[in-house]
């Protein structure tokens, strides 16, 4: 039995399982509870799809049936391209079918009056899909890529072909969906009908887009006031982030641990407690202002409630991510180039502006993108400091939640927003468009990397020390409003908060979680945990896609995945609900609606880093391995991955800590049984309890620090081979290219 054989008999497998054993419809307990074992399988609610069909009065799921059988039929098709064609058809048209059955029928019978017209009305609806439905769908996804995979598609290699099937197909139910739900319903008066009045009455609202700033007038519509902050923050962001990459590897700083720390801390920060951290500082009443004021007799302002606040604070928030893209981008240069550059008589100063920092360029592009986007969706941020000066984000979220109550307004927001994230997109797909940024070969490395130009030595670290103190002090703050009785007003020293948050009592020889705050934490450190490995796995996956593989569809692909990095977290909350609170698919208060939100908010990031990663590893490392008769899959195991180590760090540093610390999705997806720390943070600050919610803040801090550290150790460094100059010239002209390190 060959490989092909093999994966199709175990899909057929699941396939049969899904339609005779699983629970067709979604249970109200969970399928995990296993309660309903106990009714299995006469009962109507946990009855597997065979029995829907031939007892409960359900028969339109026969045409799912049936084209499994077709699929059962070709497994015995010897001719590859008839099986192939038949395969790709059953799994194409039983992936249609469940999707349109799932969203033509609902509770109450037909969700579509032209359904009722044409086939009558129906007895009985349906619940929302369960495990019997969507282990079925996944099976049609695997089938139409096996059979496309036997027709020669991607050189026949059925694990590419599969992989970029499942991801659009995730895609497409957790990002198109959702968004597309939401626009529909805005174009929707309440009783279902179609109308775009209130569309057309928001895109052309003049505080949307007027030029007042410009022409003399008081400001500039929201949309400008966005865009020019999402560039400020993109460059300045982007710049700090180089300079602290540079540091960290190109100089002799002797506190790179440190700096390692510093610029990771503001990323595991609940934004609003920089904010509040800030406005402790150079508020009104803050320290600096009252120290400034006493001193030198300037008079306290308000510049900090505006778009100067939001910058300093998402500067501080988002400078991590740009290091964390960076700092493999620069690692990744390689010595070599310089070293001929200098033989040829360049200077220190020529070498890096014309070898070194052009080879960076993808780190460069993608850092700015990911700035850009995350100051486009910030939510928290300008929540806190925007004051009058609202962005697209918060006044989106005012238009859903406010007294506007405007789903028009949100969504013709939601598209200018999307509309200035794609521009930024293309326009950095252009600056990289034709070059080759490989630097990392088959060929062994010898020598170092050349140290940085004297006066640029000196600027980095005048930028990156100052930037350091400013940090510390930030911090600083953080951390003593967990020990005062009143933040800012009563500064006694207590314990009280923190003790209120994390208490633990013995019970009759049992620990007892007393505090209030462990129910929440518990629930947020098992989610996160759970997403984080498959935002990494999913994000590395695709970039590996788009980089390596060519096929149809690839740049709409790619948009499609920014998309939902590119969207506010506050609609991803509301599209979420609107689109999985109701069949077909029901997830709306369990764990799964926010690990999906997790993984498809987050994975963005993982496929930028994996990109600009992947865009310095040669070609002919992959057709090396698969000229020796390895599969696309082993040569990710054993090639990719180990040259990918600080971009998978990056993914599962960054997804884990956004699924700890992400507000305005969550708030809107958290329910009374899944709870995430930031939701109830929120609540502690709405009731003016600011010590508790800095202590909540400090105890997460500490804990992602340590579950970092436990990712590091665990993906380990990645090692080039790169000797000193003497050893480089009696080493052999060839030497490996990679030392895995074990965990």
């Amino acid at each position: 039995m060959n490989n092909s054989t093999r994966r199709l008999d175990i899909a057929l497998g699941f396939g049969v399982a899904a339609l005779l054993i699983l629970p067709w419809y979604r249970i109200e307990g969970g399928f995990l509870d296993f309660g309903w074992l106990a009714d299995f399988p006469s009962d109507a609610a946990v009855a597997p799809g065979l029995l829907q069909i031939l007892v409960h009065g359900r028969p339109w799921l026969i045409v799912a049936a049936v084209l499994l059988a077709a699929a059962i039929a070709a497994r015995f098709i010897a001719d590859p391209m008839r099986r192939g064609a038949l395969l790709a058809c059953a799994g194409a048209i039983g992936i249609a079918f469940l999707a349109i059955q799932g969203l033509a029928i609902g509770f109450s019978g037909w969700t579509w009056t032209i359904s009722g017209t044409v086939f009558g009305a129906l007895a009985d609806g349906q619940p929302a899909m369960g495990a019997g439905a969507i282990v079925l769908s996944v099976v049609f996804v695997l089938l139409f890529s096996f059979g496309l995979a036997e027709r020669g598609a991607m050189r026949g290699d059925a694990f590419v072909v599969a992989s970029i099937a499942i991801l659009v197909f995730l895609v497409a139910i957790f990002v198109f969906y959702p968004v597309g739900s939401m626009l529909v319903g805005s174009m929707q008066d309440f009783d279902g009908s179609f109308s775009p009045d209130g569309f057309t009455r928001n895109i052309q609202d003049s505080s949307i887009w007027s030029l007042g700033c410009v022409v003399g007038g008081e400001r500039c519509g929201v949309a400008w006031r966005t865009l020019w902050l999402a560039i400020m923050t993109g460059v300045t962001s982007t710049l700090l982030g180089l300079a602290f990459a540079l540091v960290a590897t190109r100089t002799r700083f002797p506190f790179k641990k440190g700096l390692r720390l510093l610029t990771v801390l503001p990323i595991i920060t609940p934004p609003f407690v920089i904010g509040l951290a800030l406005t402790l500082l150079f508020g009104r009443a803050g320290v600096i202002t009252e120290g400034l004021s006493s001193l030198f007799g300037i008079e306290p302002g308000r510049w900090l409630y505006g778009l100067t606040g939001i910058w300093i604070a998402q500067v501080l928030s988002f400078t991590p991510i740009s290091f964390l893209v960076l700092i493999g981008v620069v690692e990744g240069v390689s010595p070599s180039m310089e070293e001929a550059s200098q033989t040829l008589r360049a200077d220190r100063w020529r070498t890096f502006w014309r070898v070194s920092l052009p080879l960076m360029k993808p780190g460069i592009a993608n850092a700015f993108l990911i700035g850009f986007i995350e100051s486009m969706a910030d939510f928290g941020n300008p929540l806190v400091l925007g004051g009058s000066h609202g962005v697209l984000s918060t006044e989106i979220f005012f238009a859903v939640v406010g007294s506007q109550n405007d789903p028009s307004r949100a969504a013709v927001l939601a598209i200018i927003l999307l509309c200035f994230t794609l521009t930024a997109f293309l326009a950095q797909r252009y600056w990289l468009s034709g070059k080759n940024f490989a630097t990392v070969t088959g060929k062994g490395d010898s020598g170092a990397h050349i140290a940085l130009p004297k006066g640029l030595s000196i600027g980095v670290h005048a930028v990156v020390i100052p930037w350091m103190i400013f940090t510390l002090a930030i911090y600083a703050m953080i951390i003593f409003g967990g020990f005062v009785k009143t933040w800012g007003l009563d500064n006694s020293l207590t314990l009280e908060h923190y003790a209120r948050a994390f208490s633990v009592e013995v019970v009759n020889g049992s620990v007892t979680w007393t505090g209030v705050a462990w129910n929440s934490f518990w629930t947020t450190m098992e989610i996160a945990l759970i997403s984080a490995p498959l935002t990494a796995a999913v994000g590395l996956l695709t970039a590996y896609l788009i980089v390596r593989q060519k096929f149809a569809g690839r740049n709409v692909f790619e948009f499609a995945l920014m998309m939902s990095f590119a969207i506010p977290g506050t609609v991803i909350g509301i599209s979420y609900i609107m689109a999985f609170n109701l069949p077909p698919l029901e997830m709306t208060g369990t764990a799964l609606i926010l690990i999906a939100c997790f993984v498809f908010r987050n994975m963005p990031v993982g496929v930028r880093g994996g990109v600009a990663a992947m865009s310095q590893l040669d070609k002919s490392l992959d057709e090396a391995s698969l000229t020796l008769r390895a599969n696309s899959f082993r040569t990710i195991r054993k090639v990719i991955l180990p040259l990918l180590r600080p971009a998978i760090t990056a993914a599962l540093v960054y997804s884990f800590v956004r699924a700890i610390t992400s507000i305005s999705a969550v708030i809107f997806l958290v329910s009374a049984e899944y709870n995430m720390a930031t939701s109830y943070i929120v609540g502690l600050v709405e009731n003016g309890e600011y010590g508790v919610a800095i202590a909540y803040s400090s105890m997460l801090i500490v804990v992602m620090i340590a579950v970092i550290a436990g990712f590091q150790l665990l993906v380990g460094d990645r090692r080039l081979r790169r000797e000193n100059r003497v050893a480089g010239l009696t080493a052999a002209p060839s030497l490996p290219l990679a030392q895995e390190k074990t965990a």
